[in-house]
């Protein structure tokens, strides 16, 4: 990681992408969007924009820290954006950029089809722990 006051650098014409290359850049971006609350955050704002306290009672048991963090690393990446609306008090909105609808759309099917197999999922955690 450069410095703040550094320039970052563009990676060359030859760049791969690569996450299971140990040094690969790729891999902290997957880390931010499957991590628990970057993967939900994304996932609510494919509804729609949101306001931080909305989002914060859309994903339920996320704390306001952490959701704030996982909000900043998705913004960075380009995920989302944020805008300051300008009303007293000023508010803050979440919205998804293209990028992020489209990592989204993924996760939601992703979402779908693991609370479409819950009973059979359930009964197979079931039969694991009774071993």
């Amino acid at each position: 990681m450069s410095a703040p006051d550094q320039p970052v650098s563009e990676p060359g014409p030859d760049f791969a992408a690569d996450v299971f290359e140990r040094a690969c850049p790729s891999r902290e971006v997957v880390h931010t969007v499957t991590g628990r609350w970057g993967a939900l955050a994304l996932v609510a704002l494919g509804e729609g924009p949101y306001r931080f306290g909305a989002l914060h009672r859309r994903v339920d048991g996320v704390s306001e820290r952490m959701l704030a963090q996982s909000l900043q690393a998705l913004e960075r990446s380009g995920f989302v954006h944020r805008e300051v609306l300008v009303t007293i008090p000023p508010k803050v909105e979440y919205s998804l950029t293209p990028r992020g609808e489209q990592v989204a759309a993924h996760l939601l099917s992703l979402v779908e089809l693991i609370e479409s197999q819950m009973p059979e999922i359930l009964t197979d955690q079931e039969r694991y722990d009774r071993r």
